[in-house]
Order: C-alpha cells, then sequence, then structure tokens
C-alpha cells in the first residue's frame, strides 16, 4: 500500500534579539498581530522586512549627523512610560515582552535606537528651504477642489431611550415626556441646552445637548433627514432612531462653499513643509546609501 508523504512545514526563523522591536513594529503595522501570534509565512516576512529596516537604520546611525545630536532623556522617558501604560501591571509587560523576544533592556536600546533615528531625520528635513507665501497661494489656487466644503449644521438633540424596563422609559411614556419639554421648548427655545442637560440621556446632554458642526451623512438617517430640512433656528417634532426618541434643534447653517485661503494657508503650509522635508530626508538617505558603510550583519 502506497503511502501519501507528509509535508513538512519548514520550521519558523529564529528571531535575532537586535531585530525583536522592528519585527515586532512590522507584525503589527502588517498583521495586525504581535509576534508570538504570526505563523511561519508571515514572520519570514516580517524579519525580512526589520533586516531591511535595521540596515537603513544603521547606515543612518553611521552618518556624521548621528554623531552630532542625542536622544533627550525625557523623551525615552515618556516613550518607556506610554508602551508600560499598556499594560495592566508590571508582571503581564513583562511577559508580553518575553512572548515576542525581548527583555526590557533589549527594548530600552531599540527604544533609544529608534529615536536617536527620529531626531536625525527631523535634524536633516529642517535642512528643507521654507515655504514661502508664494508657495501657499499658488497650491491654493492649483488645488480648488481641495478646499471646498459642504453644507454644515450645527445641531443640538434631545434623546429620551426607550426600555420597557423602566417605567417612564417605555416607548409611550418616553414619547409622552419627550412631547412635553417639545412643548414648552415651543414657547422658549432659548432653553434649549439647559432642557437637554435636565433630561437628554445622551452624553451629549453634559454640552447641552451639543452634536456639533455636521455635513450631511454623519447621523441616523432618520435624524440626517430631518436635520436638514430644518431652517436655522428651528426645531424638529419627535424624530425616532434606533437609540430612541429625539428633538432637534437646527442652532446655525453655514452653506456649502470654497474655504477661504485665510482659513487654508495653516493646513497648506503644514502640508507643503511636511512635503519638503521628506524629500530631503529622502535625497539624503540616497546620499548616505550610497556611501561606503561598515557591515551591520544580522
Amino acid at each position: 500500500m502506497s503511502s501519501t508523504p507528509l509535508t513538512v512545514p519548514p520550521p519558523a526563523p529564529e528571531i535575532p534579539a537586535e531585530l525583536a522591536y522592528l519585527i515586532l513594529r512590522t507584525a503589527l503595522a502588517r498583521f495586525k498581530k504581535a509576534t508570538a501570534e504570526l505563523n511561519a509565512a508571515e514572520l519570514k516576512t516580517a524579519l525580512a522586512a526589520a533586516r531591511q529596516q535595521f540596515k537603513v537604520e544603521s547606515q543612518i546611525l553611521s552618518s556624521p549627523e548621528a554623531a552630532e545630536v542625542e536622544v533627550a532623556e525625557a523623551d525615552f522617558m515618556n516613550h518607556l512610560a506610554e508602551i508600560q501604560g499598556r499594560y495592566e501591571d508590571q508582571a503581564n509587560f513583562m511577559a508580553d515582552l518575553a512572548r515576542n523576544g525581548m527583555d526590557l533592556s533589549q527594548l530600552q536600546t531599540a527604544i533609544r535606537r529608534e529615536l536617536h533615528v527620529e531626531v536625525v531625520l527631523t535634524r536633516v528635513g529642517a535642512r528643507a528651504a521654507d515655504i514661502s507665501d508664494v508657495d501657499v497661494k499658488i497650491y491654493y489656487y492649483m488645488h480648488p477642489e481641495r478646499f471646498t466644503q459642504p453644507e454644515l449644521r450645527t445641531a443640538r438633540h434631545i434623546l429620551l431611550t426607550i426600555n420597557p424596563e423602566f417605567p417612564e422609559n417605555t416607548r409611550e411614556q418616553a414619547h409622552q415626556r419627550l412631547e412635553q419639554i417639545r412643548k414648552r421648548l415651543l414657547k422658549k427655545p432659548q432653553r434649549f441646552a439647559e432642557q437637554a442637560m435636565k433630561h437628554s440621556e445622551c452624553p451629549t446632554a453634559l454640552q447641552g445637548g451639543l452634536l456639533g458642526r455636521l455635513p450631511q451623512g454623519q447621523l441616523f438617517p432618520s435624524l440626517d433627514t430631518a436635520l436638514f430640512a430644518l431652517s436655522e433656528g428651528q426645531m424638529s417634532g419627535i424624530i425616532e432612531s434606533e437609540l430612541g426618541f429625539h428633538v432637534l434643534l437646527c442652532e446655525a447653517i453655514e452653506p456649502a462653499g470654497t474655504m477661504s485661503l485665510k482659513d487654508a494657508y495653516p493646513k497648506i503650509l503644514e502640508h507643503l513643509q511636511q512635503r519638503r522635508r521628506r524629500i530631503c530626508q529622502k535625497s539624503w538617505l540616497t546620499q548616505i546609501q550610497n556611501l561606503p558603510h561598515s557591515a551591520h550583519p544580522i
């Protein structure tokens, strides 16, 4: 009797200690998993990416620029504390490090290395030429489609939920209570925020029922339709949604239009500065990668 040979999967590659942190970052970014949860093929992919990243980082840290900067101790401590703060206690933190191929000392070394790379790249990016007023204006007028904004409506609401387990929140009682609130507000609409704080069962009650400045399509369909049918300052009838019964107030309407250059200026400036810094960094990286470096075998 012939037997079918079994296919034995290749063993998972071992993780070099100096790559454990980069592998974990790659695993989370690409596979949404921790290193310990990767299968052999995923681990192989993460390891290859980590090797390449480590090589690039080593070239950065071998540059003259790296010798001119250092990581602030406060930045290192804050970064480490932020990671530790994700865990309930130190024991869970240490156990998770071990599951992902690291100990505390290796994590600290990796964090310092990561921050050092960031400091170097920030310094290199700072060499980029400043963005001029003309640059911003050209970008604004060349990309008008990026500065159109939809109609926005500032809205408040009062919500009463439906819960048969509470006598005051049966369907009938909730509707009746909200109708009484609405009748009072028809006489004194300026008290809407006050009544929302007093009666609404939505967390927005703390802000007087404020839902914010909303474009169409942000609310439940029944609420969205009602809000965009109101006039400025108008209050709705009782509307039902998946949450319960609502009364809406349309406080203000901002017509659709094009954002002014003044309003768009800060965002354009930041966008152009970031792009120019990235170009500068990329050019510098290309230069140092073409220079002879000491080997960093992994």
